[in-house]
């Protein structure tokens, strides 16, 4: 954890108190939370990229929470950010067919 703490989950301080210690936690302003939830965004990817297939699924789950924070924070909700995939994969395609481009001729 960095020297100025970073952005855990809401039960995070709960649980940290069943274990006997006291959290020292405080409340992000708008502006240090969509900058935290973009930090918590990259560790959350980083860690999907060093797991192995026991924990991926778990970690991608971490992934979502922090896209469906992040949607909320832009004054989205997860239904609308949905649509909007769907939308993008109907229009574009999703990546089901595993298709690499290779540039063009």
């Amino acid at each position: 954890m960095s020297a100025d703490g970073k952005l855990v989950r809401d039960r995070i301080p709960e649980i940290i108190r069943a274990s006997g210690a006291e959290p020292v936690t405080y409340q992000a302003d708008p502006a240090e939370f969509r900058r935290r939830l973009r930090d918590k965004l990259l560790e959350e990817v980083d860690e999907f990229l060093q797991a192995d297939d026991a924990t991926a699924v778990e970690e991608l789950a971490d992934i979502l929470e922090v896209v469906y924070a992040l949607a909320a924070d832009l004054g989205t909700t997860t239904e609308a950010l949905e649509t909007t995939r769907a939308a993008k994969a109907g229009e574009r395609g999703a990546f089901t067919d595993r298709t690499i481009w290779a540039g063009t001729r």
